[in-house]
């Protein structure tokens, strides 16, 4: 018998709507593998160290392999009202890009962005890498203006994922284990 999952705002809203976009057999769980997408689906921007932390803390233990909407759909949204995961700021993304950019060219080559992204950091992916280049590059030069990128990438519908939680969102106290640092904490979001 499935047990009704109450949903009380908009937030936990596309937090669900998100989740079924990936739960496949419609039982209201995914594939630990599908976590890092319902994620970046929600607009997040997670490490693989934060993805498995999300894991870790809503996988199921009767399921090995599964996470279940009733304790992800909790879990995000208190992350999502403590702002982790949150894309950086156009002011962040631009000092970067300028820190790669020492000679002050305003671009970045295609070759060069490629190997950082593929050998800095976090890696990308070849498929990331991909879809990466085809919005930032322009067409004429085969380089990267990043300004012109960074306008792009800062266009945010509204009501992004983040307004919402700091709309919706108040932690509660939960049944935490025993020495947890949320243990007993009560956070209120305005």
């Amino acid at each position: 018998m499935e047990v009704a999952i109450p949903i009380t705002n908009e937030l936990e809203q596309r937090i669900s709507d998100a989740f079924c976009i990936f739960d496949h057999h419609g039982d209201k769980r995914i594939d630990i593998r599908e976590v890092g997408t319902v994620l970046r689906f929600l607009g997040c921007v997670p490490t693989e160290q934060e993805i498995n932390e999300v894991i870790a803390a809503t996988e199921m233990e009767e399921s090995a392999g599964d996470v279940h909407l009733s304790k992800f759909m909790p879990h995000v949204a208190q992350l999502l009202a403590e702002r982790k995961m949150e894309p950086a700021s156009p002011e962040k993304i631009l000092a970067a890009f300028q820190i790669l950019d020492p000679e002050q060219k305003t671009y970045i080559t295609k070759e060069y962005m490629s190997k950082m992204m593929m050998e800095e950091g976090e890696p990308f992916t070849q498929e990331e890498l991909d879809e990466m280049l085809a919005v930032a590059i322009d067409p004429i030069t085969g380089n990267i203006p990043y300004e012109f990128y960074i306008n792009q990438l800062m266009h945010q519908p509204a009501n992004s994922i983040y307004e919402l939680a700091a709309r919706y969102w108040t932690l509660k106290p939960k049944e935490t284990k025993r020495g947890s640092k949320w243990a007993g904490s009560r956070i209120s979001i305005r």
